[in-house]
């Protein structure tokens, strides 16, 4: 009961600030976190949470895991899993997450797809099974999708494009799992230097702006930075590419309420063409 009220009180103080709701996609690992929760252009395996059209651009198969601790509170823990295999016919990926505690657990199990369909052009589509207990309640599960593009219009400007759930399925009498739209670029000045913006409008809620920045010091090092609105946060972290294609990846969040979220992700990659 005392765990209820703590995440009751949270909603109240900051309305969006849980950053989950069963539905809305979980942010692209630790490298989204650090730049402002952004990740429509990625191309890497993160990109199976951010916008699913990124996989089509994996030279090979790639995994990773990531959590989150949401306002350094037990009680508030996201944990995500996810792999994608490309073949001749697509890509094809594979996502879990875990978000809550004993007594209000959601999951979510999503099938991705990705395909090229011309050099610069790729689309993707996720297919979710999503289930929300709350202890003495019980559970209820449904399934959505999401649809994602890419284009790359120019060697040093990316755009994407995310739609989740356009259906508006409910999961309770009256309240429907989040319709949110997505829009944003990459503007890659040089190979070291990559600027992050997009725009979120969930049909319920206020739009939101995000923005990130990522700078390669060594081919081996990232640093990352950025911001959110709605709620305001401050972003950064880092990234360290380790031998045998494994890559770590650092970032905390900031909000002036409810203070820090760290995160933690840990991939297996090729070099991706980013």
């Amino acid at each position: 009961m005392v765990r209820i009220r703590l995440l009751l009180l949270i909603g109240l103080i900051a309305p969006a600030a849980l950053w989950s709701q069963n539905g809305a996609p979980p942010g692209a690992g630790a490298r989204g976190s650090a730049m402002g929760q952004s990740g429509l252009t990625f191309t890497d395996i993160h990109s199976i949470f951010s916008n699913q059209a990124g996989l089509a651009w994996l030279p090979a198969w790639a995994a990773t895991v990531s959590g989150e601790q949401r306002f350094l509170l037990q009680e508030i823990r996201s944990v995500a899993a996810a792999a994608a295999v490309p073949t001749s016919s697509g890509t094809f990926g594979l996502q879990l997450h875990y978000f809550g505690f004993e007594a209000y657990r959601e999951q979510k199990i999503g099938l991705a797809y990705a395909r090229q369909l011309l050099d610069h052009f790729s689309v993707g589509a996720q297919f979710n099974y999503l289930q929300t207990r709350i202890e003495e309640y019980g559970s209820k599960g449904v399934l959505t999708f999401e649809l994602g593009l890419q284009a790359r219009v120019h060697p040093s400007l990316q755009l994407g494009a995310h739609l989740v759930s356009p259906a508006r399925v409910e999961v309770a009498e009256g309240e429907p799992l989040p319709t949110i739209l997505r829009l944003g670029f990459a503007y890659l000045p040089s190979e070291q230097l990559q600027l992050l913006a997009e725009v979120e409008k969930d049909l319920d809620f206020p739009i939101r702006f995000r923005s990130g920045i990522e700078y390669k010091l060594l081919p081996a090092l990232a640093l990352r930075a950025g911001i959110a609105t709605a709620p305001a946060l401050a972003t950064f972290g880092i990234g360290l590419r380790l031998p045998k294609n494994l890559q770590i990846d650092l970032a905390s969040q900031y909000h002036q309420i409810l203070g820090w979220t760290p995160a933690f992700s840990l991939s297996y990659q090729p070099n991706s063409p980013e």
